[in-house]
Order: C-alpha cells, then sequence, then structure tokens
C-alpha cells in the first residue's frame, strides 16, 4: 500500500494534483459513462469507487485509476445483448460485470497470474486499441449528429447511419464539432489546462445562454444530487453466468491497462526498478471492481492521460487520486445543477477525443519499419476488433499473440558453430562465411527450449546438417554431432523422446550425438530419463573447447 508512512511534505503537491486531474476527469468519465449508455452521473459514481480502491490497496504511486475508453467499450460490447433496452438494467449488469471482473482478478491473486498481462504483445496492443477507437467514434455518431442510430454490428450501425446522416441536426453537429475542436486547440497550445474541462464547461455555458435545448439540442440534464447508497446488483444467477466470459476479457485488458501504465509511469526512487507489483495490481483490481460494483459503476482501469497529468503536476503518492475523488464527491454534493445544460453533444466530442488518442500512427509506423509481420500482426487486430467486436478481438489478439510465440518456438533460429579469427568463442557460419569448423564435427544449436511443437524440426533439421556437410566435402565425413544446449534450459517429455530418436538415428549414420554446454537446469530432468545413459557421459561437455579437444583425442585414437 502506497499511502503507508505518508510523507508530510507531499500533502501539497498531492492536493494540488488531485485537483488538477479531477478538473481533466470529470467531463472525461461523463463522456465515458455515453459509451455504456448509462447517465453521465454513473461516471462521476465510479471514479469516486475507483480511486478510493486504488489508492488503498494499488501499489503505484501516481496511476489514476478510473473509467477508461476501451474498458467501458467492452462492458458495452458485454451487456448490450442483455439490456433489452432497459436503463436500470443496464446499471445492474454494468454492477454486475464489475463483480465478475473483481472475481477473476481475486482467482488470478490467488494463483499468482501476473504473467497474463504479458500475453498481449505490442502489435496487438496497438491494432486492438486502433479497433477499439473506431467502434468508439461509430457509436458516437448518432450523439454528435442529433439521429438515432441503430444496429447492433458496427455494419449495421453505419447502414443505419447511412440512412439518417440526411437528418443530421446542425445545431448538435456545431456543437459537437466546437467542442472537439475547442479540446484540441486547448490541449495543443496549453497542455497544462485542463482542455476537456473547459471546452464542456463552455458548450455548457453556450447552451444555457442561447437555449440550445429549446433549439433541439439534447442535454443531460441535472446531476443528482448525492452519493449513491452501496446495495448488490438486482440480477439472477443466469445473469451473472451470462457475464462470466465477458469479465474475463474484461479482467485481462483492465490488468494489462494497469500494469503497463503503471510501470510507464511510476516514478523510480532514484533507481531503474519500478515499483509495480504485477501481483498487487491484481489486488487493488480486486478492491476497485468490488467497490465499484456495489455503488452502481462500470468496469474500469487506468487512464494514462490521467496518470501523465499527475505525474506532471508533481503527484507524490496516491493521495493525489483522493483528493482528486474528493472533488468529485464536492460535485456530487453541491454542482450537480450546474451541468443542467451540458449538451450530449458535447460529452461526444470528448469520446471522439479519446478515440483519436487511441491510434498510435508513430507506433504503426516504427512496426512497419521493423517487421512487415508485425504491422500484419497488428492489422489483424484492428481489423478483428472493428468486425467481430471488442471481446472478440481481446480474444483473437490474445490467440495471435500466444500463436506468434509458439511459431517462434516452435522454428527457432540454428546455427552450426565455428571459429573466428581474431575473434573469441565460436559464431555462426551464416553470420561468418570466413570462420572455420574441424573436419567432421558439427557443433550444432538451436535457439529455443525443447518441447513436443519444435523437437521434430530439431531432428528434421540436425540430419539435414549432417546430410549436406557429408555432401559438401564427402572425404571428411560427419563424426560427431554436439548439440549446444545452453538455450534449451526446459525440455518436456515429448522433446526427451525426441532426442533418443536423433540420436538412435544419427548412429545409423555413423555419427556420435554430444551434449555442449549442459546446464543443470537441462541435466537434471535428463538424469530422470535413460536418455544421458545412452548418449554416454563420454559426451556430455561444460564448455565447447573441452568438447573440441575431446573430439580431436577421439579422431586421434580412432584413427583409420
Amino acid at each position: 500500500m502506497v499511502l503507508a508512512r505518508y510523507p508530510r511534505a507531499a500533502l501539497r503537491p498531492d492536493v494540488v494534483a488531485g485537483i488538477a486531474v479531477a478538473a481533466y476527469m470529470i467531463p472525461q468519465v461523463m463522456a465515458y459513462s455515453s459509451i455504456v449508455d448509462l447517465p453521465p452521473v454513473v461516471g462521476l459514481w465510479t471514479v469516486v469507487a475507483a480511486t478510493a480502491g486504488y489508492a488503498l490497496f494499488g501499489s503505484s504511486r501516481v496511476l489514476s485509476a478510473g473509467p477508461e475508453s476501451t474498458i467501458a467499450l467492452m462492458a458495452a460490447a458485454a451487456i448490450a445483448p442483455l439490456t433489452d433496452g432497459d436503463p436500470q438494467r443496464t446499471l445492474a449488469l454494468c454492477s454486475g460485470l464489475s463483480l465478475v471482473v473483481a472475481g477473476w482478478c481475486l482467482v488470478g491473486r490467488l494463483m499468482k497470474l501476473g504473467i497474463v498481462a504479458d500475453l498481449l504483445s505490442e502489435p496487438l496492443l496497438v491494432g486492438y486499441l486502433a479497433g477499439g477507437a473506431v467502434l468508439m467514434v461509430v457509436g458516437q455518431l448518432g450523439r454528435i449528429t442529433g439521429t438515432a442510430v441503430e444496429g447492433e454490428s458496427i455494419v449495421d450501425q453505419m447502414r443505419g447511419f447511412a440512412d439518417v446522416v440526411g437528418d443530421t441536426h446542425t445545431p448538435t453537429l456545431v456543437v459537437a464539432l466546437g467542442t472537439l475542436a475547442a479540446v484540441l486547440i486547448l490541449l495543443r497550445w496549453k497542455p497544462r489546462w485542463p482542455g476537456p474541462l473547459l471546452a464542456v464547461g463552455a458548450a455548457t455555458a453556450a447552451s444555457a445562454l442561447l437555449g440550445l435545448e429549446d433549439r433541439g439540442v439534447e442535454v443531460t440534464g441535472a446531476i443528482p444530487q448525492g452519493l449513491p447508497v452501496p446495495s448488490i446488483p438486482d440480477l439472477t444467477l443466469a445473469d451473472m453466468r451470462s457475464l462470466v466470459v465477458a469479465g474475463l476479457g474484461v479482467a485481462v485488458v483492465a490488468y494489462s491497462d494497469n500494469t503497463l501504465i503503471g510501470r510507464a509511469f511510476t516514478p523510480t526512487n532514484g533507481s531503474n526498478t519500478s515499483t509495480v507489483d504485477p501481483n498487487q495490481e491484481l489486488a487493488a483490481l480486486v478492491a476497485v471492481h468490488t467497490a465499484v460494483g456495489f455503488v452502481g459503476g462500470y468496469p474500469c482501469s487506468a487512464s494514462g492521460s490521467r496518470t501523465a497529468l499527475a505525474l506532471s503536476s508533481r503527484a507524490k503518492t496516491q493521495l493525489h487520486s483522493l483528493a482528486a475523488a474528493a472533488c468529485v464527491i464536492a460535485v456530487l454534493l453541491f454542482a450537480g445543477p450546474i451541468f443542467r445544460d451540458l449538451p450530449a453533444a458535447a460529452l461526444g466530442a470528448v469520446v471522439l477525443y479519446a478515440a483519436s488518442t487511441l491510434i498510435d500512427l508513430p507506433a504503426l509506423r516504427r512496426l512497419a519499419r521493423f517487421r512487415r509481420s508485425e504491422l500484419l500482426l497488428a492489422t489483424v487486430a484492428c481489423v478483428a476488433t472493428v468486425v467481430f467486436g471488442v471481446l472478440v478481438g481481446v480474444a483473437i489478439a490474445v490467440a495471435l499473440s500466444l500463436g506468434e510465440m509458439v511459431q517462434r518456438l516452435a522454428r527457432p533460429h540454428e546455427g552450426i558453430l565455428g571459429r573466428v579469427d581474431g575473434i573469441a568463442g565460436m559464431h555462426d557460419v551464416d553470420d561468418h562465411p570466413e570462420a572455420t569448423t574441424l573436419p567432421g564435427l558439427i557443433i550444432y544449436r538451436y535457439d529455443a527450449p525443447l518441447f513436443f511443437a519444435n523437437i521434430n524440426d530439431l531432428r528434421r533439421r540436425a540430419l539435414v546438417a549432417v546430410d549436406r556437410e557429408n555432401e559438401l566435402d564427402p572425404d571428411n565425413r560427419v563424426r560427431w554431432l554436439l548439440l549446444n544446449v545452453e538455450a534449451n534450459v526446459e525440455i518436456d517429455f515429448t522433446a526427451v523422446d525426441g532426442l533418443r530418436s536423433l540420436c538412435l538415428d544419427l548412429r545409423q549414420r555413423g555419427v556420435r550425438l554430444g551434449l555442449v554446454r549442459l546446464k543443470e537446469d537441462l541435466r537434471l530432468p535428463l538424469a530422470r530419463t535413460d536418455l544421458l545413459e545412452l548418449i554416454g557421459e563420454d559426451m556430455l561437455f561444460a564448455t565447447l573447447p573441452t568438447a573440441e579437444n575431446a573430439y580431436l583425442d577421439w579422431v586421434e585414437r580412432n584413427a583409420g
């Protein structure tokens, strides 16, 4: 807990940072409520519960927890088929989904599954977020044009928008575009100012002065004053079961958000190590979503923009989050009527701005320069999210990440090692064509742990290397193949059987198999099988020079 032993010197900067974050956060979370089709006040309830829960249990000193666009979009996709258009049921389902997320995070914490956050690779995160941005924009088309856009899928929504775009309400569109322009201008020229708050405030003032509601512009109405009373969502067991799978997807993405943002922005106390504890973040999400579920909110995670603002405002501890929550509580208790004339289109504009921040063009350009396959993965994740929805997009992104990892492990780099004049050690002959090898000896390296998916590939490529060497130098046929196992620190039972088969295949060719750079991590499991006995203790070597000398001695003893 980051509030333990609170330093008094941090009080003033924490309070100032909390006020700055609240000014930015209030219109933001109100806008995100529209993604889930909930009243703006629900976003304020959610952020109070989330910030308090994270401040008490989180491991980052500056991370800003609360509603975030991608998680709101996932929640909307999960509950949309179950709401029947009933606002109260929508609220209950969102609260129930929050409790389901808390349950999954509790399971992850008990099992110490901090590794889950690493399942989404950078290309897939970039693509998934870009796809989420497209869905967010499409979801706001009706709000910013003053039309009724119907449809569940993005294709249906686009068709629905095409049917009603001619009925666009001009004053509503002007409010939306004006608010978006104001946000962009303020954030560009005065980045330290609360741009969204000022833009939404200006839109609200214009709405009140010009009587925009009388001209057909939809307004949010006064925010109910007071704090929510904690309660259990009115849902059946069947409702909760229907949210289990969606809750897992939300939990994975929310946890990924927290750990990635926490690692990116947490101060290091003068060292190069992050203070974010991956497993403690799971505990924090349990607290956050339990609190959110009981106050009638919707799932949330962490905000990179708010966290960056807190850090730039010199926040020292999570007291800044409590200060921001206090500001929101003040709004709920005293300032609700101020928001009566807030145009819904202005909140839609804030969502459009949030969507624009999810599309990372520099990252896409870096992926294209680095490797086209990485850009392809990002594109597939983006298209999957847009076509199939957020939840399926997350599942596909995770599956692609795992598939890419397995593919790389199943078909890793291989190399035959030789000596290079003037360079210490042994090196891949493909990288150094001038490298020399001992006649009749192949030192072969396979750069991956050995398991069921790659052992047959190792057998095939090792035998191909022997056959190729015999063709190139028939007068010095291969007599030893030494497998450099320094990278093979893990092995499963299928791979043990594969190495046994390789040993026997090589014997049929008159070639002895040996292991070099054998570490205890590999020796211990192999010692529990008959493989080391089959290979022979005399063919196990600790270093490459020892193995080369042993081969030369063997050749001398077996000359002729």
